[in-house]
């Protein structure tokens, strides 16, 4: 993933590392390793104009991959329940199955309501098959690894891509509020005082 361009300046001081190294999924394995390489090298991220990458971020921090993504799994898997209940099998379309959804796990999100996911159901070099699903209503593999994904995912990025000054723009992450103690920082709520 060397070869992305990338803008901005990566706030890595708001990843949190141990989570990052010590995450571990299903099988008993950790983050693959192209993530963690990624998200070594942008922080936090939105790729090709559109894919938000949010890594796990150190308490004070919102927007993490334990707290924003960690929610769109759980809204994820919750809707395709209903669909598989509903016999909603478009939604597995072109290249899913119901028996996979609880094994894939949401990585980037865009804001149109598209997702990326990792099927950790299984693993072949220490990557995750890499699915697409639009708005929740479909799932197409795009690749072995994000390596493999790449091309089809900025293919899908489309006018975003192409607009955007950079493959990797580095996002600053938001900071919570703390009314108790000041803070330089902004914290989302729309000031950039001592307090909120």
């Amino acid at each position: 993933m060397d070869e992305l361009s990338m803008t901005g300046a990566p706030a890595l001081g708001a990843v949190a590392q141990d989570l990052l190294t010590g995450h571990r999924f299903a099988d008993g394995e950790g983050f693959p390793a192209s993530y963690r390489e990624y998200v070594s090298r942008a922080g936090f991220s939105r790729l090709f104009g559109l894919w938000f990458v949010h890594p796990p971020a150190r308490d004070g921090f919102t927007d993490g991959w334990q707290h924003r993504v960690a929610h769109l799994t759980k809204v994820f898997r919750r809707s395709y329940a209903e669909g598989r209940t509903e016999e909603f099998d478009w939604m597995i379309a072109p290249d899913g199955a119901w028996s996979m959804i609880g094994g894939l796990v949401v990585f980037a999100f865009s804001e149109n309501g598209d997702v990326l996911l990792w099927d950790t159901r299984r693993r072949v070099d220490g990557e995750f098959d890499v699915y697409f699903s639009a708005q929740l209503d479909s799932l197409h593999r795009l690749g072995a690894s994000p390596g493999e994904a790449l091309p089809r995912l900025r293919e899908l990025s489309g006018p975003f891509a192409d607009r955007a000054a950079a493959d990797i723009e580095c996002l600053t992450p938001t900071v919570l509020c703390d009314l108790h103690a000041p803070s330089s920082l902004s914290c989302g709520c729309g000031t950039a005082t001592s307090r909120c």
